[in-house]
């Protein structure tokens, strides 16, 4: 009987013991969740105030009619400023625009990128100095970049001059319409591709070279080594690179406000999505059809990125 209870009172023991230590580690558990709270509420209310309370005031415009003249007010109209972007002319002109920028820069940004990446990573002389004289203009204003080539594309400018010097035909690079969003192409692919020049050069220099020497051991010349080592090795780099492309080419706005002086001209060739929202948002005062437009374009963008990831995903090895 005694041992019984000896043992009952070693249970009990050893009960009371876990219940302390389970108060103990939730407590801790409790004031370690504290203090990350603690340390992540600057951030927190950052994000809150600046990124997140904007899309949310965002989805609250696009379902009503702002008044803005004589007093703010909200008139709930449902999904007719969603409905009116499928009626508005000039939506489908911005998309077109848009997307015809979107197909053509960001696939002469990414392999200009790749090529000077390549250049760079090889042996040459002065590599660092050109390094640097390539970065330039990822580091110089986007306006001030945009007033040199307005510069340059004059009909008196530099390029003009250039093409009349070797007799090749000159163009109206700021007033034809056919011409002015390629001029702003050309601009982008020059200003951007450095910046992702640098990200594929941090790739390349990962890559180890023993898988380049054991490919020439085999008997691969450099081109073998590209397709079938460089590329696929790439390719989570590339992703990003895409991606981070198109969520910036369907973004365009301010070299083609700078270019046009807000109208989108010449005949509406510069007009792209996010310029037409700034139009119906700060000139019309039209809000809540602006922020309709505006979720449009994230959704836009949204699957846009999705098809690439789907088309970059990585495939399974059985």
């Amino acid at each position: 009987m005694s041992l019984a209870k000896a043992k009952l009172g070693v249970d009990q023991n050893v009960k009371s013991r876990d219940v302390k230590l389970k108060g103990f580690w939730q407590k801790a558990k409790v004031r370690e969740a504290i203090s990350g709270y603690l340390f992540m509420a600057p951030t927190i209310l950052v994000l809150g105030t600046f990124l997140i309370a904007p899309i949310i005031y965002a989805i609250f415009l696009s379902f009503h009619k702002v008044e803005i003249l004589g007093g703010l007010s909200y008139r709930f109209v449902e999904l007719k400023n969603f409905l009116r972007t499928f009626e508005d002319e000039r939506v489908w002109i911005a998309l077109k625009n848009t997307i015809e920028y979107v197909i053509i820069v960001v696939p002469c940004q990414t392999i200009l990128a790749l090529v000077l990446a390549l250049v760079l990573n090889k042996e040459i002389k002065g590599k660092k100095w050109f390094r640097i004289i390539f970065f330039l203009p990822t580091v110089t204003s986007s306006a001030v970049l945009t007033l040199i080539f307005i510069w340059i594309y004059n009909s008196n400018g530099l390029l003009n001059g250039l093409l009349d010097f070797f007799g090749l035909p000159t163009y109206n690079w700021l007033g034809d319409p056919s011409v002015a969003l390629k001029s702003i192409m050309i601009m982008n692919i020059w200003s951007t591709a450095p910046f992702f020049m640098v990200i594929y050069l941090a790739a390349l220099q990962d890559i180890p070279r023993s898988v380049y020497e054991a490919a020439k051991l085999d008997g691969a010349n450099e081109f073998d080594q590209f397709i079938n080592i460089t590329v696929p090795l790439l390719k989570p780099v590339t992703f990003f690179v895409m991606v981070m492309g198109v969520i910036g080419t369907f973004q365009l706005f301010d070299q083609s406000y700078i270019f046009s002086g807000g109208t989108g001209g010449p005949n509406n060739s510069t007009l792209t999505v996010v310029l037409l929202i700034y139009q119906y948002a700060f000139r019309s005062l039209d809000m809540g059809y602006a922020a309709a437009l505006a979720l449009m374009l994230a959704g836009v963008i949204l699957v846009t990125t999705l098809i690439q990831r789907g088309f970059f995903r990585e495939e399974k090895v059985n």
